[in-house]
């Protein structure tokens, strides 16, 4: 009998405890990932300047790229700078948006990169995809997945807290869109990866289940580890399913009916793993994620970020435009506004009792 197995795109290494920054260089030459320390180093303008200085005397080969913003003309821009240059690798040093830069860039130019995370905000830091602001709004892009993470819980703890929160919501809501997931399988024939659903399940439950909070160790590590697992459960799916369903749709909607008003990924996405499990009828589940979420100081209603009940029925309503040919319940309902307003209104008053 023949062994039949796949091969896995996931990090050579995943560094998370603090102090993990330690010894990046030697960490990455230890990896052979960059003995001659010829690197590429993209920098967010906040967290990302303010470790430089710590940083270079120990990267004396490193060339140092401040990046402004998550766009995709900042992306091409960091690569037409390292075009030519002989780099052993590209490592994004920063948040999301920092490290969806370094990724597209490494991508453009064939290099392997190295994602060393400032924050916790959601699980791009090792998923094969990078979003980046473009003309139309907003887009993804599919790159490779970096070849090492490192996180550093002391760097973690610096940061604002509302970056774990995003984080939180962003990990829980695999749960929604596992179950999405699944209801699209039943009903259209759509395959489902079970070990990418497992992985991401797992992900969300971690975290969901973890009795923790933001200022704990124990807990950043198992939502550090959470959100690896989405990302390698997105490079196993070859897209963005076992992390993205009705939850995302949602909040896509937010950030394109309301650009300049929209909160946090995770706090948008978050709600929106509430609502799309109330409306599948497990209100039980609904009820458990509202209550961890108000429990990490995350919103459960719209009104929390700053929208009225009439705009988040707006938001549902147009959320399935936002991925067509993605199966969720909002789609196998397709329900009007007014049906949006009435289970609205149910569950508001469910997790308030």
């Amino acid at each position: 009998m023949p062994v039949l197995t796949r091969l896995i795109p996931s990090p050579v290494v995943v560094d998370i405890n603090g102090g993990a920054l330690a010894d990046l260089a030697g960490l990455l030459a230890d990896q052979r990932i960059s003995s001659s320390g010829k690197l590429a180093i993209a920098v967010s303008g906040g967290s990302g300047l303010k470790l430089r200085d710590r940083l270079a005397p120990e990267l004396p080969g490193a060339d140092w790229y401040p990046v402004d913003g998550g766009t995709i003309d900042a992306a091409v821009k960091l690569a037409d700078a390292m075009r030519g240059k002989r780099y052993d690798a590209v490592v994004g040093l920063g948040g999301g948006k920092i490290i969806d830069v370094a990724k597209y860039a490494a991508a453009r130019v064939g290099l392997p990169m190295v994602a060393v995370a400032t924050n916790l905000s959601h699980d791009g830091i090792c998923s094969p995809v990078s979003t980046l602001d473009n003309d139309n709004g907003r887009g993804s892009y599919g790159v490779p997945t970096p070849i090492a993470l490192v996180i550093d819980l002391d760097v973690i703890r610096e940061a604002p807290v509302r970056y774990v929160r995003s984080g939180i919501g962003d990990a829980i809501s695999n749960l929604s869109a596992i179950a999405d997931w699944e209801l699209s399988h039943r009903e259209t024939g759509e395959p489902i990866d079970g070990l990418a659903a497992a992985m991401a399940r797992s992900a969300g439950e971690s975290v969901l289940r973890h009795p923790g909070g933001v200022g704990d160790d124990a807990f950043l590590t198992t939502l550090a580890e959470g959100l690896v697992l989405s990302g390698i459960a997105m490079s196993i799916s070859g897209d963005t399913r076992p992390s993205s369903g009705a939850c995302h749709e949602i909040s896509h909607a937010f950030d394109l009916l309301y650009p300049k008003r929209a909160a946090a990924h995770g706090e948008q996405v978050g709600l929106g793993a509430a609502f799309a499990m109330y409306l599948r009828g497990a209100h039980e589940e609904s009820g458990l994620i509202a209550e961890v979420l108000r429990r990490h100081g995350l919103p459960v209603t719209p009104g929390e970020i700053g929208f009225s009940d009439e705009e988040f029925v707006q938001a549902v309503e147009y959320a399935p435009q936002t991925r067509p040919g993605r199966y969720t319940i909002l789609e196998h309902l397709d329900l009007s506004a007014d049906q949006i307003k009435d289970a609205y209104a149910d569950y508001a008053k469910t997790i308030s009792s």
